[in-house]
């Protein structure tokens, strides 16, 4: 996996509205926060525009993303919202700057579909506040965001987990952390944004959804192996479910435990990310050791060093001339041969 390198102060960010439409109050607080940090925040071109409930048509919105991609000065991309309606410009975007310049890109809820994406071409990013909730936020959290994106901390502690099929158990576990939405996973399942689970560590979150369709979107990603051979499952914020007339007679919670009774991983509720104030910012794709216990988690990121474009180019420079090197020495050493034995 490619990590971004770490923000510097003065570094050019670029806030971009994939998804739902937005107003300059709706990202006052957080435009101010980043400026805060020292960042030189600038806006998409098509930041603000207005089509139905969407920032803009699906072409310009396409088009304010990868231009920030293709941006080498630019090294982030915050989003200002989710809502719906990344998923419309996906396929129009081309993504390959980012294997050669990669850069954070962060937000959460709808952005569950750049950040898939990304972790099926190699790429990490950041599960993290969109620009309209840093006011809603806590300012931990926050301190947590900068101290990520500026490579200044790379630990998180967290108490009260609930558990549910561990028996008390202590549990170290190294994987990558990758997941998000749990109807933004759902709906990528069979496209190329379907990301592989096997061997990782899987976060889900959601809200506002009926809990029979909890109870689908579960039973489909466990028939479609996402629920399989995973190193530990982490369940985010599921509140604030809608039920029918009839109750379907079971929470979020109980339906997922339900969901993965069978397998032997361990499962964790209330991990403090999501549709909440404490939405604490999650790195997915990079190596991370979790240290399990009945009440507490700690997660502590690895830090691999992201190979710059120009040393991959003299890497690349270095086995040309070995490998030059190496055919002028067969040739000599034929030449040699031929004039002994000819």
């Amino acid at each position: 996996m490619i990590k971004p390198p770490a923000l510097q102060i003065g570094d050019k960010v670029v806030i971009i509205a994939p998804a739902r439409k937005i107003s300059l109050t709706d990202i006052s607080v957080g435009v101010d926060t980043l400026k805060n940090w020292g960042l030189k925040v600038t806006f998409s071109e098509h930041l603000f525009d207005d089509c139905d409930q969407f920032a803009g048509a699906d072409n310009v919105r396409a088009e304010d993303l990868q231009k920030a991609i293709n941006d080498k000065d630019v090294k982030a991309i915050f989003c200002a919202r989710g809502g719906y309606g990344t998923v419309r410009i996906i396929d129009k975007i081309d993504f390959s700057p980012l294997i050669d310049y990669p850069k954070w890109i962060i937000g959460f809820s709808d952005i569950t579909v750049l950040h898939s994406k990304l972790h099926t071409l190699g790429i990490c990013s950041l599960h993290a506040d969109v620009l309209t909730t840093f006011g809603d936020t806590k300012d931990s959290n926050m301190l947590y965001l900068k101290q990520i994106l500026f490579d200044e901390k790379t630990e998180f502690h967290h108490k009260k987990l609930e558990q549910t099929n561990d028996n008390g158990n202590r549990y170290k576990i190294e994987g990558e952390i990758i997941g998000g939405n749990i109807s933004i996973l759902y709906s990528l399942l069979g496209s190329d944004c379907d990301i592989n689970t096997a061997g990782k560590i899987l976060f889900l979150e959601d809200l506002d959804e009926y809990l029979y369709h909890i109870d689908r979107m579960m039973i489909c990603l466990k028939r479609a192996k996402k629920l399989d051979n995973l190193k530990a499952l982490i369940i985010g914020d599921v509140s604030q479910m809608n039920d029918n007339k009839i109750p379907f007679g079971k929470t979020a919670k109980e339906i997922i435990a339900e969901t993965v009774s069978g397998y032997d991983y361990p499962v964790y509720y209330d991990f403090p990310a999501g549709h909440i104030k404490n939405n604490t910012p999650i790195i997915f794709g990079v190596p991370a050791t979790m240290e399990i216990s009945p009440n507490e988690i700690n997660i502590k990121y690895k830090n691999p060093e992201v190979e710059s474009s120009g040393k991959k180019y003299l890497r690349l420079l270095m086995y040309t001339v070995i490998f030059f090197l190496a055919i002028w020495g067969i040739f000599k050493l034929c030449a040699l041969l031929l004039a002994k034995y000819l």
